[in-house]
């Protein structure tokens, strides 16, 4: 495993055990609640907007490793942006794993990063997406939750 693999791996481990904003907000403005049939991972994602400004996101729900580290990044890189922002972020991470693309993320993504070995595996892209998609329906308003089916 080369260095920047081990990093990567630490760092998605890292946030498993300690994930960042799982909690629930007092006030959200958007909910969504989102649910992987194939292995049992359920998120709900809140979402405190302020105009068109992410100003608090956090989440809590159950799942691997992948699900949990992926929802903590997600809330951790996407406050204070825009909702415009934190949906080409959703596009960027999106096409990360489930583009075949040479070569490295979009720098833009910064520790995202992480989960670009997640493609190799393509039936941990849906645990990896999970709580993004959540994201998605909470910034559309949407009621049903998600699935990843």
């Amino acid at each position: 495993m080369s260095e920047v693999q081990d990093l990567y791996q630490q760092v998605i481990l890292d946030h498993n055990r300690k994930p960042r904003n799982f909690r629930k907000l007092a006030a959200p403005t958007r909910l969504a609640e989102g649910f992987n049939p194939l292995c049992g991972d359920r998120v709900a994602v809140e979402v405190e907007l302020d105009g068109g400004v992410i100003r608090d996101v956090a989440f809590q729900g159950t799942g691997c490793a992948i699900s949990k580290a992926s929802a903590s990044m997600m809330t951790a890189i996407l406050k204070g942006k825009t909702v415009a922002e934190a949906e080409e972020t959703f596009t960027q991470f999106h096409r990360m794993l489930t583009e075949d693309r040479p070569g490295d993320a979009p720098p833009a993504l910064g520790k995202l990063a992480s989960f670009a070995g997640v493609r190799e595996f393509p039936i941990r892209i849906k645990c990896a997406t999970l709580a993004w998609h959540a994201l998605h329906a909470a910034l559309a308003g949407q009621a049903e939750p998600v699935s990843t089916e």
